[in-house]
């Protein structure tokens, strides 16, 4: 953990306080379900990762991130949970922030939905996001600012999940993240009820038109949109945080 100390303090100094936050949320139907849906435009807003305090004390939640945020004369907009996490709070998979990697890429086939391969990682540059499949991120080697690992991956080139059945009956809350070709937008959707897998990736490829969109994790998901009057406030603490900072109010 002393490797965290650093980390949020550097974030803090990258951060213009001059950033105009245009976080779109919204509710939407699709084929049955309800979906909190938040749209962020990476030429125009800075999406973060948070794990840890300066001392190394994780965030676990979005006011405790707000609040660090406040005393540098800022404030957190929409966030969600960023991806799976061990018992201790410490990222699964790849975890990299502001150029300090915590965890490396995992990229073998395990237990649970980290390991139903592919996987994927969400990759954050300058005015960019952008998820890869795994396999391509290392071939790949993009220079990512930060990123997370997590999985399975929702769709893959346009593609579904190769094992997503359209009968399952494992229905789950579930959040993700897709994110445009370009790179200048990222999309999350969190479901209202449980949804199985199919559904929720046919979410991203065929109602908001993501031809990569990966899985972030299931039933402890949770987001923080004002838009929408949601605050996110859960009893368990979070592992990582993904969110936009904006000027303070």
């Amino acid at each position: 953990m002393t490797r965290l100390v650093a980390l949020f303090a550097l974030l803090l100094g990258c951060v213009s306080p001059g950033i105009v936050a245009a976080t779109e949320c919204r509710t939407e139907s699709y084929h049955g379900n309800t979906y909190a849906i938040c749209e962020v435009d990476l030429t125009s807003e800075q999406l973060e990762l948070f794990l840890a305090d300066p001392n190394g004390n994780i965030f676990g939640y979005f006011g405790n991130v707000d609040a660090a945020l406040k005393e540098r004369g800022l404030s957190l907009g929409f966030a969600t949970n960023a991806g799976m996490y061990h018992e201790d709070r410490s990222p699964v998979g790849h975890y990299l922030e502001n150029g300090q990697e915590i965890q490396r890429v995992i990229p073998d086939a395990g237990p649970g939905n980290f390991g139903l391969l592919p996987n994927g990682v969400l990759c954050l540059r300058e005015n960019r996001a952008d998820v890869f499949e795994t396999g391509d991120f290392l071939k790949q080697a993009p220079r990512c600012r930060s990123a997370t690992q997590s999985g399975p991956m929702l769709v893959i080139n346009g593609n579904l999940h190769p094992r997503f059945l359209i009968n399952s009956t494992s229905r789950y809350i579930r959040n993700g993240v897709g994110t445009s070709p370009d790179g200048k937008r990222a999309v999350f959707a969190i479901s209202d009820s449980p949804v199985t897998f199919y559904e929720f990736g046919s979410l991203f490829r065929d109602h908001l038109a993501m031809s990569n969109a990966l899985y972030l994790d299931g039933n402890i998901s949770r987001l923080r949109a004002p838009d929408l009057d949601r605050n996110g406030i859960g009893f368990t603490q979070l592992g990582p945080i993904i969110g936009v900072v904006e000027a303070a109010k």
